[in-house]
C-alpha cells in the first residue's frame, strides 16, 4: 500500500509548512512539512514544490515501514493513519508499540484506543498531539 490523499491531508494539517529551515524543540533542523535529514540545515530555504516532494517521499518511507511491520490485512484508512503515526513518531516507537502488537493480533478496536496514549512530549500532554492522535484514531476506525 501507499499513502493516499487522506494521509497527505492529515499530515499537512498537523505538520504545517515552513519553507525556511528552523530548529525544532529537540534541536533538529526541519523544513517543509516536518522534513529532517542531512539535507536540512540552518539557512536552507525551499519552494512549496520541494516541500510537497519531501512530504511525499517521507510519507512513502513511513508507509514502507507500516508495510514491513504490520503482518495482517488492513484497509487504506488504517494504513494512512498508521503512516501518519510513523511519520510523526518514528519507526522505532511504532515497531515496539502496543498499538502494533494489537493490530498484528487482529484486535483493531483495542488498537484504536492506543493512539491516544502517544500525546506527550516527555511527560507533558501536548494538545496538538492529542488532536492529532484523535484524528489518526478516527481515520483508523473509518470504514
Amino acid at each position: 500500500m501507499t499513502p493516499s490523499e487522506n494521509c497527505v491531508a492529515l499530515t499537512k494539517e498537523f505538520e504545517g509548512c515552513q519553507l525556511t529551515a528552523y530548529s525544532d524543540p529537540a534541536g533538529v533542523w526541519t523544513v517543509g512539512y516536518g522534513h529532517t535529514g542531512s539535507d536540512v540545515r540552518q539557512g536552507v530555504t525551499i519552494t512549496q514544490h520541494q516541500a510537497d516532494d519531501f512530504l511525499m517521499a517521507d510519507l512513502k518511507e513511513a508507509g514502507r515501514f507500516v508495510n514491513i511491520y504490520v503482518k495482517v490485512q488492513i484497509n487504506q484508512n488504517q494504513f494512512d493513519a498508521l503512516t501518519d503515526f510513523v511519520y510523526n513518531l518514528g519507526v522505532g516507537s511504532f515497531k515496539s508499540s502496543t498499538l502494533l502488537l494489537l493490530i498484528n493480533n487482529g484486535d483493531f478496536d483495542k488498537a484504536a484506543l492506543e493512539f491516544g496514549k502517544w500525546n506527550k512530549a516527555g511527560a507533558v500532554e501536548v494538545p496538538g498531539l492529542t488532536r492529532r492522535r484523535a484524528a489518526e484514531a478516527a481515520l483508523f476506525t473509518k470504514v
